[in-house]
This record gives structure tokens, C-alpha cells and sequence, in this order.
């Protein structure tokens, strides 16, 4: 294949030198042992005391780095420049862990916002939503624990009115969607919430995917059951003629994971090293391929094999690299080497663009600084491609 994740003057043609320099601090800094932990502790608790320096910092670096703005007027400037090297755009308005009926209207609100501007911009084909900003975490975990819940039939009635109100919720943000034609992707999260979300996201897909995909699930493939569960939604999508929209992942829960389960004693959900997960998530991403008659897929990953197994696995079955049901995603702020190029290659591939005020989007920007330090050399990965632009420049 033409293609070259090592092309550092495609990945970085829309940042001046003086970001790139930016990001070299940025990635540079955290690969300090300490810093990430003491960090992503400390910045939160800073950030809510409201100090100007810490908020100035924390917008000038990590802040600017990962996410696209505070408005979604700062958030357009951004899209617009993506937009100029034919990479598109998830956005995700950042907020998750309320705990108010208020809050989570408001949430819904801006996300019904979020779409109506989405369907106005050319390149912008998805909005993404966490479940955590339109329900309370403790209820979506009273619902998980609960398998009496998962048939319907369950003597309190105040959790089922307040469930009712969040199906209310996501019907609404959906509804929106399909008549504006964006695609909304519901997050994966912990696995002691997810059941009800997986429930909740499969009955949305039943309502609006008939004609195409519109709602998207995301499984976490670190998972050991996920593939299993891949297998199992497609049956499902089949039986009650739907499109399954999917959206796969390798997973930002890992450690917290593996610490609850040996707190509580209860055997991990996650696979026994990456390398049963890196082999779950290309075989789920071959049966997705296999069956993109009922499967739209959204391969978001990070790692440079996958989507170059991927890539391959279109030409192999002669596909069209822009197949409407295959689409390549990243993290805005990463992997700029494996995006840009995708989209050099003509591959439909999108960033993953948060925006949110900063207090609202720190549990995200901690998860991004997280992964970075826990996954094997991705800093270290970032890092060498943008020195090793710079010195392209130079010369």
C-alpha cells in the first residue's frame, strides 16, 4: 500500500511550527515519571478553586491540546482547518458525572444543539454522547446489579420513572439526529454501568436504524466478552432488521477496572494481556467488514497495525476505501500520523473534537493524560514524530 504512518509531513501540514513546539513541551513533560499521577490529581481539585494561573496553564497546554474549545464557535475554527485536509469531525460536547435532573436536561439540550449545528457544516457526520451526562452513574449501576430491572419488572417505582425520563432523553437526542442525518455514537463506559446502556442504546438502534445507521454503540475490546457481544448484537440487529452501528475501541477503564474487581473479588473483565486484546479488536473489525450489509463500523483506534489491517481489508475485498459503512476515527490531539495520512489515502476518517468549559472536560483531559503514560510508548511515539518534523522543517 501507498500508505505511510511515518509521513510526518502530511500528519503536521496544519501546524505551524510554533505548535508543534508547543506539543513537544506538552508530550515532553508528560513523560516525566511523576508527573501524570501527581497531575491528574492535583488539577481537578485546582481547577475547581477557580485560580486564573492554573486555569491559564491548564488552557495554554493539555487544554489546547486535546480539545477543541470552550464554545462551539471556538470549536469551529478548529473543524473548519481539519476540514482543509478532508479529515472530519465527532464532536463531543464534554460532559459527563452529573447528578441533577436539571443538569441533565441542560445536557440534552446542548446536545440536540450540538447536532442541529453539526447538520449545518459539511464535515462534521457525527456528535458523540455519554450516558453519564443524561442519567445518574448510581442508578445506571442499581440497573446493572439488578437482572429483576433488565425485564422491565421492578417494585420502585421512582428508579423506573427516573430510567423512563433517561430513555425520554436519549429518544429525544436521537430523534433530532436522524431527521438532520447525524450520527450519534453512545460511549462506552465502566462495565458495572454498561448493561443498561448497552440495553438502552440497542432500542434506540431498533427505532431509528432501519434505513441506515444513525445510533452506534462503542465496545470496549480489552473487554474479554466484548467480541462475544459484537456476535450477539448482530444477531439481534438481523432479527428485528435493523442496521448495527458500532463503533470499536480498545478501552480508557483498564486500571480502574482491574482495581475494583480485586477489591471487590470478583474475576476482571479485561483481557489477560494486550495481546489477546489487540487480536479481539482486529477480529472484530474483520466481522464487521464481512457483514457491512447489516454492520456500519467506526474503527477508532490508535494503533498503527489495526488500521493498517483494515485499510487491507477493504482492498482485499475490493471495497471502496470510503465504504459508507466504514469510518476511521482518533483522538483529536494524537495520532495525527495515522489520521491525516488515512485521509491523504481517501479513507472517511474524523477526529474526535471535545469541547466543553474547562471545569466540565477535566475528567476527559485526565483520561487522555492517563492513557498516554499507560499505553505502551505512546507518548514516547508522539514525541519522536513531532521532533522528527521539526527537524524535517529545518532542513
Amino acid at each position: 500500500m501507498s500508505i505511510s504512518f511515518d509521513d510526518t509531513a502530511t500528519a503536521f501540514a496544519y501546524k505551524s511550527d510554533k505548535e508543534l513546539k508547543q506539543s513537544r513541551f506538552l508530550f515532553s513533560t508528560m513523560g516525566y515519571p511523576l508527573f501524570v499521577p501527581v497531575g491528574t490529581r492535583l488539577t481537578p481539585l485546582l481547577i475547581r478553586g477557580k485560580l486564573p494561573l492554573i486555569n491559564k496553564i491548564v488552557r495554554s497546554t493539555i487544554f489546547k491540546q486535546f480539545v477543541g474549545g470552550e464554545t462551539l464557535e471556538e470549536t469551529a475554527l478548529i473543524g473548519d482547518l481539519l476540514g482543509k485536509y478532508g479529515v472530519q469531525v465527532i464532536l463531543d460536547y464534554g460532559v459527563e458525572g452529573k447528578e441533577s435532573e436539571v443538569d441533565f436536561e441542560y445536557a440534552t439540550e446542548q446536545f440536540i444543539k450540538v447536532i442541529e449545528y453539526a447538520a449545518t457544516r459539511h464535515n462534521i457526520p457525527f456528535i458523540s454522547v455519554k450516558i453519564t451526562g443524561l442519567a445518574r452513574f448510581g442508578l445506571l449501576q442499581t440497573l446493572d446489579e439488578a437482572p429483576r430491572l433488565r425485564s422491565g419488572i421492578h417494585d420502585h417505582e421512582m428508579e423506573m420513572d427516573e430510567w423512563d425520563r433517561v430513555r425520554d432523553r436519549m429518544y429525544r437526542i436521537c430523534e433530532v439526529a436522524a431527521e438532520k442525518n447525524i450520527g450519534v455514537l453512545i460511549d462506552a463506559e465502566e462495565s458495572w454501568i454498561q448493561d443498561p446502556i448497552d440495553r438502552l442504546t440497542t432500542e434506540m438502534m431498533a427505532v431509528f436504524n432501519k434505513e441506515r445507521a444513525i445510533v452506534y454503540n462503542t465496545i470496549q475490546l480489552y473487554r474479554h466478552d466484548r467480541l462475544e457481544f459484537l456476535k450477539m448484537s448482530h444477531r439481534i440487529a438481523i432479527q428485528e432488521n435493523f442496521i448495527l452501528g458500532m463503533k470499536l475501541v480498545r478501552g480508557a477503564y483498564m486500571e480502574k477496572e482491574r482495581a475494583r474487581a480485586s477489591q471487590k473479588g470478583y474475576a476482571s473483565p479485561i483481557q489477560a494481556d494486550k495481546a489477546a486484546t489487540d487480536e479481539d479488536f482486529d477480529t472484530a473489525t474483520a466481522y464487521c467488514i464481512e457483514h457491512l450489509d447489516k454492520i456500519a463500523i467506526i474503527v477508532a483506534s490508535h494503533n498503527e497495525a489495526s488500521n493498517l489491517k483494515a485499510v487491507q481489508l477493504l482492498k482485499n475485498n475490493g471495497l471502496p476505501l470510503n465504504h459508507p459503512h466504514v469510518h476511521f476515527s482518533q483522538l483529536y490531539g494524537m495520532s495525527d500520523n495515522i489520521t491525516f495520512n488515512l485521509a491523504k489515502e481517501g479513507c472517511s476518517v474524523s477526529k474526535y473534537l471535545p469541547f466543553g468549559p474547562i471545569k466540565d472536560v477535566i475528567p476527559y483531559l485526565m483520561r487522555r493524560a492517563q492513557e498516554n503514560t499507560s499505553v505502551a510508548g505512546q507518548t514516547g511515539r508522539e514525541l519522536a514524530l513531532i521532533k522528527k518534523e521539526l527537524l524535517r522543517r529545518k532542513m
